[in-house]
C-alpha cells in the first residue's frame, strides 16, 4: 500500500484547528491516509452511488420493520442476498435468544360519530391487540395518576374508549423544521461538560421509574378486565404528526391490554375539549392488527464480512446500522439510512477490490428500538459481559439503570478486536465524529477526516453521544464510535413517526456519509495497531 502523510492535509480541517495542541497536531501528521484509495473511493461513492437504491428497497419495497415481524424476516433475507451477490463473505443472520412474538398492523380506522361525524387520525401502538372489526363506543377522558384512580372507576368503563392523556397547548415552532450544523453549532460541539458528581436524586428518580411502569401495567390489566373497547394517548409531536411506538407487551403469555393508538395532537384536543363541555361523545374504532406468532421467537441480526489477509486477518473492524424500525413509517430515517450508508460502504470496499489487513465486519441490528438488544446481545456472546447482578433490587431494573456490573468477563475475540462504527441520525451528511471521550483516537479521526474536509467533514469532539448501537461496545471498553451529522428533519418531524419515509432522505447527503465511512473503516483495517482504548472507569 502506498501511504501519504498528512502534513498538507492538516490545514483543511479547519474547524477548531486553532485550538488543537500541537501534540495532537504532530499525531495527525504522524497518521499515515491512503489518498489513492480515498480517491478511489470517492469516485464510487460519488458517481457510482447505489445508497439511495438500497435504501428505497429496504423502505419502499420491504416497508417498515419491527424486530419479528414479517417484514424484519424479509429485510434479512433481502440483505443476506445484496451483501452475497456483492461479494462478502461469511454472510448469515445472527439469533439473539428470546426477543418476543412477532407483530404487525394493516388497518387503522376512527371515526367521531358525536357530536359531529369526522375522521381522527390515529395508528395503533406495537404489540397491541386489533379491534376484530369495527367496535363503537363513547369516550371518557381518565388521567391515570395513582392506583386510587383505578378503584376510582371500577365498573365504570365497560364499552367505553378511554382517552388516557389531558389536552396539550399546542405551540406554534419558533425554530426551522430542517437544521444543518454551522460553524457556530460545530464550533459548539468541541465542548467538553464535566459530568456532575452522583445524582442525589437518583434513588428517587428510579423509584418514580418503576412505579409508573407498575402503574402502566396496572392500569392496562384493569382496562381489559374492565371490558374497555380501545384507549388512545396523544401524539407528542404537533402538525398532525403522529408518534406512536410500544404499548402491550411482545412476551407470550404476558397481558397485551386492549387496542391502543396514539391519535394527532389537533384531533385529540378536540374530542378532550368535547367531554369537559360535556358533551357526548362517540367513536367507531376499525383496527386490523396481529401478532404473527403464538410464542417468542429469536431476533436476528444480519452479518457479512470482507476477510483480511496476512497476520492481521484474527482482528476486526467492525460498521453498522439498526435495520429494526417502528412501523408506523417506512423506516427511513431511523434507521433505513444509516443501513444504506453501511451496505454502501462495504460495497464500494469490495467494488474497488481493496485487500484489508483486518477483517471488516457489517452488522445490521435488530431490537435497537426495544434498548439495542441486538447488539448487546452480539457483543455479550462474542466479546465481553457482566454477569448478571445478585442483589434483587439491581436485577428487577433494566440493564441501563443498575449499578451493579460486576466484573467484565473478556472473551477471546475481545484483545482481537479494533473498533465498531455506527451510523443513526438520520439521512443528515456526516460533518466528524464523537470520539466518547476517547483522547488518543482524536488525532487519528482527524487525519482520517482531512481528505473530506471539502464535502464538510470537519470535526472531531471529545463528548460522548448515546441512545444506539455503538454504546453496546463502549459499554464493554471496546472503541465504539458514532458519526457528527446534519439533523435535517429527523427531531422536528421524522423520528419515530408516520413521516419517516423515503422522501425525507437526502441522496447527496448519503452518498458523502458511504464514502466516509467507506474510507474510515478502510484506514482502520490497514493501520499498524488496532484503535487505542480509553480506560476503562468503574
Amino acid at each position: 500500500m502506498k501511504q501519504y502523510l498528512l502534513a498538507a492535509a492538516v490545514a483543511l480541517a479547519t474547524v477548531g484547528s486553532a485550538a488543537q495542541p500541537a501534540v495532537a497536531l504532530a499525531a495527525q501528521r504522524a497518521e499515515p491516509v491512503d489518498l489513492d484509495m480515498v480517491s478511489r473511493i470517492r469516485q464510487e461513492a460519488f458517481h457510482h452511488s447505489q445508497v439511495m437504491q438500497t435504501l428505497a428497497e429496504l423502505t419502499e419495497d420491504i416497508g417498515p420493520r419491527l424486530t419479528n415481524s414479517p417484514n424484519m424476516d424479509k429485510a434479512n433475507a433481502w440483505a443476506r442476498t445484496k451483501l452475497s451477490a456483492w461479494g462478502l463473505s461469511n454472510v448469515h443472520d445472527d439469533a439473539f435468544a428470546d426477543f418476543g412474538r412477532g407483530w404487525e398492523f394493516s388497518k387503522a380506522k376512527v371515526e367521531l360519530l358525536a357530536p359531529r361525524a369526522l375522521p381522527l387520525f390515529a395508528l395503533p401502538k406495537a404489540w397491541t391487540p386489533g379491534t376484530s372489526g369495527p367496535v363503537e363506543g363513547e369516550a371518557i377522558a381518565i388521567d391515570f395518576k395513582s392506583k386510587a384512580d383505578i378503584e376510582k372507576h371500577k365498573g365504570q368503563l365497560r364499552g367505553k374508549i378511554v382517552f388516557l392523556d389531558p389536552e396539550r397547548e399546542y405551540k406554534p415552532g419558533t425554530e426551522p423544521d430542517f437544521h444543518r450544523h454551522d460553524e457556530a453549532t460545530l464550533e459548539g460541539l468541541q465542548e467538553f461538560s464535566v459530568p456532575a458528581d452522583r445524582d442525589a436524586d437518583r434513588d428517587k428518580r428510579i423509584k418514580q421509574y418503576m412505579e409508573r411502569r407498575e402503574l402502566a401495567e396496572e392500569v392496562r390489566k384493569f382496562l381489559v378486565e374492565e371490558g374497555v373497547l380501545a384507549s388512545f394517548s396523544i401524539s407528542d409531536r404537533d402538525n398532525g404528526i403522529v408518534r406512536s411506538t410500544g404499548g402491550g407487551s411482545r412476551k407470550a403469555g404476558e397481558p397485551v391490554g386492549v387496542p391502543e393508538l396514539g391519535m394527532i395532537a389537533e384531533h385529540y384536543n378536540q374530542v378532550i375539549r368535547a367531554l369537559e363541555n360535556g358533551e357526548t361523545v362517540r367513536l367507531r374504532v376499525d383496527v386490523d392488527s396481529r401478532f404473527t406468532t403464538d410464542e417468542d421467537r429469536d431476533g436476528y441480526n444480519t452479518i457479512a464480512e470482507i476477510p483480511g489477509s496476512g497476520p492481521k486477518a484474527s482482528e476486526v473492524v467492525m460498521l453498522g446500522a439498526h435495520m429494526d424500525s417502528w412501523h408506523t413509517g417506512t423506516g427511513a430515517a431511523d434507521n433505513g439510512a444509516g443501513v444504506a450508508v453501511m451496505m454502501e460502504a462495504v460495497r464500494i470496499l469490495k467494488k474497488i477490490g481493496v485487500k484489508p489487513r483486518r477483517t471488516i465486519r457489517i452488522a445490521l441490528w435488530s431490537g435497537e428500538e426495544q434498548g439495542l438488544i441486538g447488539s448487546a446481545d452480539y457483543v455479550a456472546r462474542t466479546f465481553a459481559s457482566y454477569p448478571e447482578p445478585t442483589d434483587p433490587a439491581q436485577k428487577a431494573l433494566p440493564s441501563f439503570l443498575r449499578e451493579d456490573h460486576g466484573t467484565l468477563q473478556r472473551k477471546p475475540a475481545y484483545d482481537r478486536f479494533s473498533a465498531y462504527f455506527n451510523l443513526d441520525n438520520g439521512s443528515g451528511k456526516i460533518r466528524g465524529v464523537y470520539a466518547q471521550e476517547n483522547l488518543a483516537a482524536m488525532p487519528i479521526f482527524e487525519a482520517w477526516m482531512a481528505p473530506f474536509a471539502d464535502v464538510g467533514a470537519t470535526v472531531v469532539v471529545s463528548r460522548n453521544t448515546g441512545s444506539t448501537d455503538h454504546i453496546s461496545f463502549d459499554r464493554v471498553g471496546l472503541p465504539g464510535f458514532q458519526f457528527v451529522q446534519d439533523r435535517l428533519d429527523y427531531g422536528t418531524n421524522v423520528h419515530h413517526t408516520n413521516l419517516d419515509t423515503y422522501d425525507h432522505a437526502s441522496a447527496q447527503d448519503l452518498k458523502q456519509a458511504a464514502a466516509i465511512v467507506a474510507s474510515v473503516v478502510y484506514h482502520a483495517a490497514m493501520r499498524d495497531q488496532k484503535m487505542p482504548r480509553k480506560a476503562m472507569v468503574d
